[in-house]
């Protein structure tokens, strides 16, 4: 399925969203993002939902951030930066956070700006070996958005968060594993297919208990202990009562594989 600079395809369980923008390194447009919400749209009306979603990029790029070329780009300093920010780019990030299924984020190529925000986002971010990451904000004096300044002190501390922050270096996608930013890096000719298959082994398993654990590791840093303590108990009650649950200790005590249905 094709939309507004974007394209959703479905391998199975699996569903592989794609921004399509090649000629210009897929920058982030406000159409971009339309498509990205359609896309989602159209995957949570589906009659069989995904169990597992990947975002990628088309071509060389996973995308360079914000489109300053694009419709409306010369009207941005009298718009306003963060109007975008406010009424695009941060729903579809709160959308991202909020999917009831795990996803993968396939860093093909440069993550630059709010790209590198986005591609923060993943359960499991995937990169080639060619691919880097870019915090290029102060290069047009602009501060770090799309939630960078809350991920990146997380993710890897506040020294280095700073210093791409500050500096806006370029990140080799080794460097940001040996840093823990990424989850792993493959050579660029294997990276999709090692990409489906983590997608499709994810796509086969109790996806109720894998929402979950999402929302957890999100809610996490601001939750005291105590706080997520009941939370994790509250989770465990739900799960407990799913039919994955049950067929997963039937399973297990018959010495076979588990086979999860999501629910």
């Amino acid at each position: 399925m094709e939309f507004e600079r974007t394209r959703l395809e479905r391998d199975g369980a699996v569903a592989i969203l794609s921004m399509n923008d090649p000629d210009v390194l897929n920058a982030v447009s406000p159409d971009m993002l339309k498509g990205l919400n359609a896309a989602l749209d159209a995957l949570a009306a589906a009659d069989a939902p995904p169990r597992c979603l990947v975002l990628t990029g088309v071509g060389r790029a996973f995308t360079t951030g914000a489109n300053l070329q694009g419709r409306g780009a010369e009207s941005l300093p009298q718009r306003g930066a963060g109007q975008a920010l406010e009424t695009l780019v941060h729903p579809f990030l709160r959308r991202l956070r909020d999917l009831p299924y795990p996803l993968i984020t396939a860093v093909n190529g440069p993550a630059a700006g709010v790209g590198m925000s986005i591609a923060l986002m993943g359960d499991l971010v995937l990169c080639a070996r060619s691919a880097y990451f870019l915090q290029a904000f102060r290069r047009i004096g602009l501060i770090p958005d799309g939630g960078s300044t809350w991920l990146l002190p997380r993710l890897i501390g506040r020294a280095r968060a700073l210093e791409l922050s500050l500096l806006g270096e370029r990140l080799p996608a080794d460097t940001a594993l040996a840093w823990g930013l990424v989850n792993r890096v493959f050579d660029d000719a294997v990276l999709m297919d090692e990409v489906h298959r983590l997608a499709h082994d994810l796509a086969a398993g109790p996806t109720v208990a894998l929402a979950m654990i999402r929302r957890l590791y999100w809610e996490s840093p601001q939750n005291s202990y105590e706080q997520q303590l009941d939370l994790e108990c509250r989770s465990q009650r739900l799960a407990g009562a799913t039919a994955d649950f049950r067929e997963g200790v039937k399973a297990f005590l018959e010495k076979r594989p588990a086979k999860f249905v999501g629910a």
